[in-house]
């Protein structure tokens, strides 16, 4: 690969602009947690994963920003952090997690002569190498259920652009084209952000993989002619029961998979699996601004006056997933009992 999404360099958060892209690669160097937590607020980053990351990087800047304060003022400003990186975004459940990671760690070193502010540091910079070698584990899972030969599509952007690196969803096929499968990549343009047009086709042409570009109004079109061989989507939430939130558009690929008999894959790491959240319904749905639906590259693309709805995600039921696929193996259903016995055998816990 050759892109960074996020990272520590000197003292600052490093954060590739994917606004920007495909046009143009840009980094900026944020030196104010701020900066880190508008970078998020406004999907500069975005990605379940990576925001988890960067919200941890941005968590470990506040640190050394605080670093002169005294301890117990500088430990309310630090909750105060915690706050405002948990504002950014409602939906994906990794930063919540990475927040939560920081937060009961500053705790723990509050009480110590430890400084506080290299071992958030520590703990965030591990969690960012951390996420790339889940990725690549959760690839190598995933792999074997790839077609040998054949057509794969996925929606939104579940790449490396949306991870520290590898990604999930594309991790995957990465991992089967490394294992010389023969994978073609159909990738929906994901309105209204364009996340698969901007991001998917830039980085696996990055990457030399062959892709080809549909609209979201497509994919049912190519299942029934047979050129859709699997589905594999990302995730930025999962509950106890299997449903998944991810972007707008994914529910109905999933039905449309369901009914050409198609396997519908999911890929995330533990962090996204929301224990705490028995179902569907009671995943937060994040309401984006409405110009992203009104305008197209910055020009009014329908009448002024007119209403519209713009939820950043939908909920797919676990009843359309075929398996997910997470960096301590395949998940089947029912997913009840799946995803408990893997966090009863983790110890994982899942916290907001």
């Amino acid at each position: 690969m050759t892109f960074e999404t996020v990272t520590w360099k000197n003292g600052k958060v490093m954060v590739l602009d994917q606004k920007l892209l495909p046009g143009k690669t840009f980094y900026h160097a944020f030196d104010k947690s701020e900066d880190v937590a508008m970078s998020i607020e406004t999907m500069i980053v975005r990605g379940a994963p990576a925001i988890g990351v960067t919200a941890a990087l941005g968590l470990a800047l506040a640190a050394h920003e605080l670093k002169s304060h005294p301890l117990d003022e500088a430990q309310l400003l630090f909750l105060k952090a915690c706050e405002r990186f948990a504002n950014t975004r409602p939906t994906a459940v990794n930063l919540f997690w990475a927040i939560a990671k920081l937060k009961n760690l500053s705790q723990k070193y509050f009480e110590t002569t430890v400084d506080w502010c290299e071992a958030l540091y520590q703990e965030a910079i591990r969690i960012h190498r951390e996420d790339i070698e889940i990725c690549k584990s959760l690839g190598q899972h995933g792999a074997p259920l790839m077609p040998e030969n054949g057509n794969v599509l996925t929606h939104c952007n579940a790449g490396a652009l949306a991870t520290a690196g590898h990604g999930t969803a594309l991790g995957v096929i990465r991992s089967a084209i490394a294992q010389q499968k023969k994978l073609h990549v159909f990738a929906d343009e994901t309105r209204p952000f364009l996340q698969g047009s901007r991001l998917t086709a830039w980085e696996l042409l990055q990457d030399n993989i062959p892709v080809t570009l549909i609209t979201d109004n497509m994919a049912g079109h190519f299942m029934a002619k047979g050129e859709i061989q699997a589905v594999i989507v990302g995730a930025d939430r999962i509950a106890a029961n299997g449903d998944t939130a991810n972007k707008i558009g994914t529910y109905s690929v999933a039905v449309l998979a369901n009914a050409h008999d198609i396997p519908f894959y999911v890929a995330a790491p533990l962090s996204t699996i929301d224990i705490q959240c028995s179902n569907g319904t009671q995943i937060p749905i994040e309401e984006r601004k409405l110009d992203e639906v009104f305008e197209f590259a910055g020009q009014q693309i329908a009448p002024k006056g007119v209403h519209a709805k713009n939820p950043a995600f939908d909920v797919t039921p676990a009843k359309f997933i075929t398996a997910i696929i997470t960096e301590k193996g395949v998940l089947k259903a029912p997913y009840e009992d799946s995803i408990r016995q893997v966090f009863n055998s983790e110890g994982a816990i899942n916290v907001r």
